[in-house]
């Protein structure tokens, strides 16, 4: 499995729109390593984006 599928999975799972018999059989052919890394990376860019959005926010009201 590449990069791509993993990211694919992790977002998919994350939406929480994903068929059961495809997510199935994807998650049958992955590495749990791989997939816990990809997971726990867009989990801490999404907080990340989040802390910046929020910082920015506060920065610009405190003008």
């Amino acid at each position: 499995m590449g990069a791509a599928n993993y990211l694919r999975m992790v977002l998919w799972s994350f939406f929480g729109i994903r068929r059961r018999a495809a997510a199935g059989d994807e998650l049958a052919q992955a590495k749990p390593v791989a997939l816990v890394a990809v997971a726990v990376s867009l989990t801490a860019l999404f907080g990340v984006t989040l802390w910046g959005l929020a910082h920015l926010a506060v920065g610009m009201l405190g003008r």
